[in-house]
């Protein structure tokens, strides 16, 4: 129960200061009538909210994972951190590849799988994020093309 608690209370903070964050983004005079603070204020305010949940009704006793599972958990994390890192000087499709590749690999351990899937997310997840909803994804590092 105490786990639990202390997690809402440290998650609790870390959303106010989230909001305490989005509440200073400038606006400009074109700015839609909701204004871009709307939806990080937003997640904020459910993430409080949630935050508080875990604090008044904690789970009796958690169960952690145990020794592998959390390697697993820790080696997922240490990838996603590294892909959020590797995205501007590589570029999208080729960090999306890998770390999909290597998190498809922890789900089934199959290595021609993981690597098509790797390939395959990436190279299906550029084309509908730069040509289907428009967005301004750098594909591969500048250089190359």
């Amino acid at each position: 129960m105490a786990s639990d608690r202390i997690f809402g209370l440290v998650m609790l903070f870390l959303a106010l200061a989230y909001m305490a964050s989005a509440s200073q983004i400038q606006t400009s005079f074109l700015a839609d009538p909701v204004g871009p603070r709307a939806f990080p204020l937003l997640v904020g305010g459910v993430a409080a909210l949630s935050c508080l949940v875990m604090i008044l009704r904690p789970d009796p006793d958690p169960d952690w994972p145990a020794g592998r599972s959390l390697l697993s958990i820790c080696l997922a994390v240490l990838v996603l951190v590294g892909y959020a890192f590797a995205l501007k000087p590589w570029g999208f499709v080729i960090p999306t590849a890998i770390a999909a590749g290597i998190l498809s690999y922890q789900i089934s351990p199959r290595p021609l799988a993981a690597v098509l899937a790797g390939v395959g997310l990436s190279l299906g997840l550029f084309v509908v994020f730069k040509f289907a909803l428009g967005l301004s994804l750098i594909g591969f590092p500048k250089g190359w093309f």
